[in-house]
């Protein structure tokens, strides 16, 4: 096969542009998922964010493992990140607490429990915010990666078009085939 030949197919020598569908066909259909709100002023009342994700997972069919609010601590954020995965939990959805403010800390306590960081999620998240917000972006510290006890973490700003974005375009898109590629 010439050269040529790969040019009109429109993809790399030796690139197989199904592997992806096929990982995804594999993937868990079902995910159980923890929600953290970290915050010093929500509660269940004020809680559109978790509110938000727990209504996105419950419409994709995952089963929710429990959720918390809790202060913008590391040391309370590290201990419900901990329950989160004595819950059964694959994966941690975590909302707020990712700005630059002094009690914003979300991003110091969960890049500390992360042990395979998957930096596409913030670089993409900051990328699809700045096309929506503008270079305010650049201010959110959203994050993800796995925990060296294997629960997949997942934060991103506590504002809901924030967790909207966050959730519809780049988590829920890819749990699934994320959880396939960690079991494999």
């Amino acid at each position: 096969m010439g050269h040529e030949d790969h040019e009109h197919e429109g993809q790399r020598p030796g690139h197989d542009t199904r592997v992806p569908e096929q990982h995804k066909a594999r993937a868990p259909r079902s995910i159980k998922a923890y929600v953290i709100t970290c915050s010093d002023s929500r509660t269940e009342a004020t809680d559109d964010g978790g509110r938000l994700i727990r209504e996105k997972l419950a419409a994709h069919g995952h089963i929710q493992a429990g959720s918390a609010i809790v202060p913008d601590d590391p040391q309370r954020i590290t201990a419900e990140l901990q329950r989160a995965g004595a819950s059964g939990a694959q994966v941690a959805l975590v909302t707020g607490g990712t700005g630059l403010s002094r009690r914003d800390s979300t991003f110091e306590a969960l890049s500390g429990a992360i042990v395979r960081p998957l930096p596409g999620f913030g670089e993409l998240f900051r990328m699809l915010s700045f096309a929506e917000i503008g270079s305010a972006a650049m201010l959110s510290r959203a994050v993800a990666g796995v925990s060296k006890e294997g629960l997949i973490v997942f934060a991103m700003p506590g504002s809901p078009a924030a967790v909207r974005l966050a959730c519809e375009r780049l988590i829920l898109p890819e749990l699934g085939h994320l959880l396939e590629e960690l079991g494999r």
